[in-house]
C-alpha cells in the first residue's frame, strides 16, 4: 500500500507570479498566485506545478554542477504521523528545520528534500 500520493513538483524561483504566467502560457494551465506573492501554482486540475519564492535565488548552471539543479517533491498523505513513521522506515531522514505544521520536510537517501503534506 502506498504511503503517499499525488506527487507535485515545486520549483524554486525569484518571482513565482512571473514563472507561473510562463508555465501557464506554455501548458495552457491557469496560474494562481498567493496574495503575498511567495507561492504560485499552475494546474490542469489533475496535475500541478508549484513555484516557491526563494531569496538570493541562483539559477542552476547546466550541465555543470557549480550551482546544481534544485527541485523538490511534495506528496499528499492522510496522516502525517503515520506517513512519517513509514517514510523513516524506508530510509528517509527528517530534516531538523520544520517551517510549517501542515507539512513535514524530509531528505531522501541521496539527500534531496521532499515534503509530506497533509491532504
Amino acid at each position: 500500500m502506498a504511503i503517499a500520493r499525488n506527487p507535485q513538483f515545486v520549483l524554486d524561483c525569484p518571482d513565482p507570479k512571473a514563472l507561473a504566467e510562463f508555465y501557464g502560457a506554455l501548458l495552457g494551465w491557469p496560474p494562481r498566485v498567493d496574495p503575498d506573492g511567495s507561492w504560485a501554482t499552475v494546474s490542469s486540475g489533475d496535475h500541478h506545478i508549484h513555484l516557491q519564492q526563494v531569496g538570493d535565488y541562483r539559477p542552476p548552471e547546466w550541465p555543470g554542477q557549480d550551482v546544481p539543479q534544485q527541485v523538490h517533491l511534495d506528496v499528499d498523505v492522510d496522516d502525517l504521523d503515520e506517513a512519517e513513521a513509514a517514510t523513516l522506515a524506508l530510509g528517509a531522514t527528517k530534516h531538523p528545520h520544520q517551517p510549517g505544521t501542515s507539512f513535514r520536510v524530509f531528505l531522501d537517501p541521496a539527500g534531496h528534500p521532499f515534503c509530506l503534506c497533509q491532504a
